[in-house]
C-alpha cells in the first residue's frame, strides 16, 4: 500500500467533526478498512466518498452504526442486481440475434 494514497484518520475526523470511534466501529462491522502504520490510522483516498455518505446518514439522518450497515448491503446488493440483469439482457440478445 502506498502511503501517498493514505489519508490520516485524525485528519478525516477533524475535517468532518466526528470521533474516531466512529470510524472505527464501521472498521469492526467491516464496512470500512484501516491501515496501520508507524503506530498510525489510516484510510485508503478511495473510500473517501463512501466514508462521506456514512458520515452524512450518521449526522444528518441520525442512522446508527447497524442502520448504515443495513443501507449499503442493500446498495451493493441493488448493485449486483443490476449487473445481473444487464448481464441477462445482453445474452438474450444474442440468443435473439443467433436464432433468427
Amino acid at each position: 500500500m502506498e502511503k501517498q494514497n493514505l489519508i490520516l484518520i485524525q485528519s478525516i475526523c477533524v475535517h468532518y467533526d466526528i470521533d474516531q470511534s466512529f470510524l472505527r466501529e464501521l472498521h469492526s462491522i467491516g464496512r470500512i478498512e484501516i491501515y496501520f502504520l508507524e503506530e498510525k490510522e489510516f484510510i485508503h483516498e478511495e473510500h473517501v466518498g463512501e466514508i462521506e455518505k456514512m458520515i452524512r446518514m450518521y449526522k444528518d439522518l441520525n442512522v446508527n452504526i447497524e442502520g448504515i450497515d443495513v443501507v449499503f448491503n442493500m446498495l451493493e446488493k441493488e448493485r449486483q442486481l443490476k449487473e445481473e440483469l444487464a448481464d441477462l439482457k445482453r445474452q438474450l440478445q444474442f440468443y435473439r440475434e443467433n436464432t433468427k
